[in-house]
């Protein structure tokens, strides 16, 4: 069988229009803009209009994507979606999102896997173009967490946020993503889940907070040096950390950890808050975009959340 390599060709993101500011949003809750800022880092998010759908976002960040990887849509065999919270179960979304852009071949389906569904994605349309079965890809990451969070459980209402981030894979002679590392922990779900309120006669986000900042900060730095392994380089040849954007105390802890150049880790969570799927490719383009990046540059990218579930890998920025 013959084998490719696989690279990122395309990066773009879809950012809703109604930024939430600390301040803003203190007003919703009972905690301070300061106490926000102090606990995540976080001083905004983007929460979603009613026409933001994940739908919606998910078909623009693409269709930015696909410009910058210069594509006919004819060419992208394949959709992977990356979401957690769309209401309607089924059918999946990411058909919608292909025929919304106007992708008249592509196979499309969606991943839950939370957090780091992104990454997760981003590993099986690699592996689709490297053996054969797409020659490019559609990857995207799309949240509308937002429609989730309670004002009375502040250590998620002011956390999160909304948007999708998009990736083009393509085949490629070169070898600009490597293997993944993923792994999971089940019996920690209760730890980031969707709880029922019956008194409000609905579902809302509910977390550990403690337990997932012990857990992430225990085992991201040791899926990072497997990253490393699998892709035959030291941490020190890669320049940039893209994780997924949980809170700032999180990305900090693990960069230490690491010993990475602090100038060198992504903090989207910042201005964006923490967007589940979309958090990485959110961080990516806005790196990418930022001109800080040159092409070639090697990333660790690191998704882990709800599930628990985490996965990661090197790539090379376009």
């Amino acid at each position: 069988m013959e084998s490719y390599g696989s690279v990122i060709t395309g990066l773009a993101d879809y950012r809703p229009t109604n930024l939430v500011t600390n301040e803003e949003l203190s007003k919703s809750t009972t905690v301070t803009p300061e106490w926000i800022e102090d606990r995540t880092g976080i001083r905004s998010r983007h929460h979603a209009g009613p026409e933001e759908t994940i739908v919606a976002m998910a078909a623009e960040a693409g269709k930015k994507a696909l410009t910058m990887a210069g594509l006919d849509y004819a060419d992208v065999d394949l959709v992977i979606l990356a979401t957690a919270s769309r209401a309607q179960r089924m059918p999946g979304a990411a058909p919608q999102v292909a025929s919304t852009i106007g992708l008249p071949n592509a196979g499309a389906f969606d991943v839950n896997a939370v957090c780091a569904g992104f990454t997760y994605s981003l590993a099986l349309a690699s592996n689709a173009v490297r053996v054969g079965d797409a020659r490019h890809a559609l990857v995207v990451g799309a949240e509308r967490t937002s429609d989730w969070i309670n004002p009375e459980t502040p250590d998620t209402y002011a956390i999160f946020g909304d948007g999708a981030g998009a990736a083009v894979v393509s085949r490629s002679e070169k070898h600009g993503i490597f293997p993944a590392v993923w792994g999971s922990d089940g019996k920690r779900a209760p730890v980031l889940e969707l709880t029922d309120f019956p008194e409000l006669g609905r579902e809302y986000v509910t977390m550990d907070g403690p337990l997932v900042y012990k857990w992430a900060t225990s085992n991201m730095p040791k899926a990072a040096k497997r990253a490393a392994a699998r892709a035959g380089v030291e941490l020190s040849d890669v320049k940039w950390l893209v994780m997924h954007q949980a809170n700032k105390r999180i990305l900090d802890t693990v960069a230490r950890a690491l010993r990475w150049d602090d100038e060198c880790v992504a903090r989207d969570v910042v201005e964006a808050g923490n967007t589940s799927a979309a958090s990485v490719p959110l961080a990516l383009t806005r790196l990418h975009e930022s001109g800080r990046t040159t092409p070639g540059d090697l990333v660790l990218t690191l998704g882990f959340g709800a599930g628990l579930t985490y996965a990661g890998q090197i790539v090379t920025m376009p």
